[in-house]
């Protein structure tokens, strides 16, 4: 099955540079088009109907909104990976609520563009059940993901950010961010947390410690956020947590 890919990017040395690395790299697109504007983004759109689109948030004449709103009234719905600047990231939340697939923080490396085009390309190639099982298994062996989670695992009590392991690990944060969110479903903080909170489960089970000894002996800084966090995830707070597993013990 083949599959047509849009680049729209108005640098030129970026645009062209990824399209070659992709063409040396891999057989998954049959045709690539590139775009250096919004509004020949849109014009290619609407006359090749590309499956995938590789968008800059901001080009001239239309930015990245306007060329998927524009998609979008024509009736088309290509897979969307959009390439935002720090600066712009509030334009790449808003595409993900419009449609788009993934987002890419610049700078960004060829690299890791590839990696994710090609993940989404797969899935768009695959059929029915063996490619939903293939996608799985691709999220589980993952090796980035694997790594990331390790040595949040060593590092989770220490103030470690994004671009600590993104650093670690070799990557860009974007990147990072994206694996982490289509292999675990949640975002690097949101997992950041869901670590910690098992950890003071732990700790609250042992019933030593007190809850502010907890809340900085797993990695928070602020005691009320602990507890805010704690609740948003067991659905009680700590005390309440600390009581109901003392109650257990008491009734085993």
């Amino acid at each position: 099955m083949s599959v047509r890919l849009l680049i729209a990017e108005d640098e030129d040395p970026i645009r062209k540079g990824v399209v070659k690395y992709i063409q040396l790299h891999t057989d998954r697109f049959t045709r690539i088009y590139e775009a250096e504007n919004g509004q020949e983004a849109v014009e290619l759109l609407l006359k090749y109907h590309p499956d995938m689109l590789l968008l800059d948030m901001q080009m001239p004449l239309k930015n990245g909104m306007e060329v998927m709103e524009e998609a979008r009234r024509a009736g088309l719905h290509p897979i969307t990976v959009v390439l935002s600047g720090y600066d712009e990231f509030k334009y790449a939340q808003q595409a993900i609520k419009f449609g788009a697939k993934e987002y890419l923080l610049k700078p960004v490396r060829a690299a890791d563009i590839l990696a994710l085009l090609n993940y989404l390309a797969d899935e768009y190639i695959g059929l029915g059940e063996k490619a939903e099982n293939m996608a799985e298994d691709r999220k589980q062996e993952n090796p980035l993901v694997k790594a990331a989670k390790e040595y949040m695992e060593e590092q989770y009590a220490e103030n470690i950010s994004l671009a600590d392991v993104a650093e670690k690990l070799g990557i860009s944060q974007g990147y990072l961010s994206t694996m982490l969110k289509s292999s675990l479903g949640l975002g690097f903080v949101e997992y950041l947390h869901q670590l910690r909170i098992d950890h003071a489960c732990c700790y609250l089970e042992q019933n030593y410690l007190k809850n502010y000894e907890i809340a900085y002996k797993v990695g928070f800084q602020d005691e009320k956020y602990f507890y805010k966090i704690f609740k948003k995830i067991k659905g009680v707070s700590p005390k309440e947590y600390r009581k109901k597993s003392r109650n257990l013990e008491v009734g085993s």
